[in-house]
């Protein structure tokens, strides 16, 4: 299957699609089909149509998508910022988790940015609580700065399932 993935940036039309792939991956009972659920951890949605619809006409990120012929299969948003870029909503879908989808995807994306922007490093936050998505992208070449904050709040989209939830950052350096 690896020799038959195609990736392309997205488009406003992709929206929805790029959106429901999200939220199944990162939440609810679907998402606890792979291994990088967050569905023990947070109650509601990861983003919207709308939001992502928003990034990608807004010119600010690059939602690239990973396509097994049609199918969407995975994404990640790449947000420059000065000399980094912020990589964001990486997912694979559930069922095709632990396939290697996601090493290759995070191999695209990063050269990717390195051929657009002037980059020197990328980096991201991670819920602290998921050693074992830390422990992916450190195999990854990413490092955790032990910068951490607190993970934010946004009752009308999701619900933590307990307090203190936080976020690391986790930096690479081209």
């Amino acid at each position: 299957m690896m020799s038959s993935l195609s990736f392309r940036p997205a488009q406003a039309a992709d929206s929805a699609s790029i959106a429901a792939l999200v939220n199944a991956a990162y939440r609810g009972d679907a998402s606890r089909q792979g291994w990088t659920t967050e569905a023990d951890l947070l109650d509601g949605l990861r983003t919207t149509a709308a939001e992502v619809r928003q990034l990608i006409v807004s010119g600010r990120a690059t939602m690239l998508l990973c396509m097994h012929g049609a199918d969407l299969i995975a994404s990640v948003c790449l947000e420059p910022d000065a000399d980094a870029t912020h990589v964001g909503m990486f997912v694979v879908n559930p069922a095709m988790q632990g396939s290697g989808v996601g090493k290759q995807l995070l191999t695209y994306a990063e050269s990717y940015a390195v051929q657009h922007w002037p980059v020197s490093k990328f980096y991201m936050h991670v819920i602290t609580l998921r050693h074992e998505l830390m422990a992916f992208y450190e195999r990854r070449g990413y490092r955790r700065t032990g910068i951490v904050k607190a993970f934010p709040l946004n009752p009308d989209m999701w619900q933590p399932k307990m307090a203190d939830l936080q976020l690391e950052l986790l930096e690479k350096t081209v």
